[in-house]
């Protein structure tokens, strides 16, 4: 099980840059996170879904079940971590490098994964396993292995 192998502490592992709605998803060292707004460059901007989430240990799972041709980029998040258990994890403070993310809740998969990879979909249904969704609260650079880490959300600025 996912869940088995979190910890207290994670990394990222991955991060890529939405260019356009609906377009590739480019995959970077570094991402810059805005207050507020999100990504800078990433075509999400402003409201609830600015930065999406997911779990690095889903896609070691995947790939026993769908084979070697899953991707994670696949799932078109801008964030992979692992050592974080990400379910039930809304109003939870994600915490990567200095920024923080309030996490608003589950990226439901779309029909967009079975175009991607037949079964996708129905694979990333259980268990939060297409990830999560926030607002990024403070803000700053991202890098591939900074620490990642959840905290309770507690009194939260709007």
């Amino acid at each position: 099980m996912v869940a088995d192998l979190m910890n207290d502490v994670g990394a990222v592992r991955a991060l890529w840059v939405k260019r356009a709605r609906l377009g590739p998803m480019d995959p970077t060292d570094q991402v810059e996170m805005v207050p507020n707004m999100g990504i800078r460059g990433n075509a999400d901007q402003g409201g609830s879904r600015q930065v999406t989430v997911i779990q690095e240990e889903v896609f070691d799972v995947l790939e026993d079940a769908l084979g070697p041709r899953v991707d994670p980029a696949m799932r078109r998040a801008n964030v992979m971590v692992r050592g974080l258990d990400l379910r039930e994890s809304r109003g939870k403070i994600l915490h990567l490098g200095d920024c923080r993310i309030l996490l608003g809740g589950e990226t439901v998969p779309c029909e967009r994964m079975d175009e991607a990879l037949e079964g996708l979909r129905d694979a990333l249904r259980p268990e939060w396993r297409g990830g999560c969704f926030g607002r990024v609260l403070s803000g700053g650079r991202v890098r591939i292995g900074d620490p990642a880490r959840l905290a309770e959300g507690g009194e939260v600025p709007v």
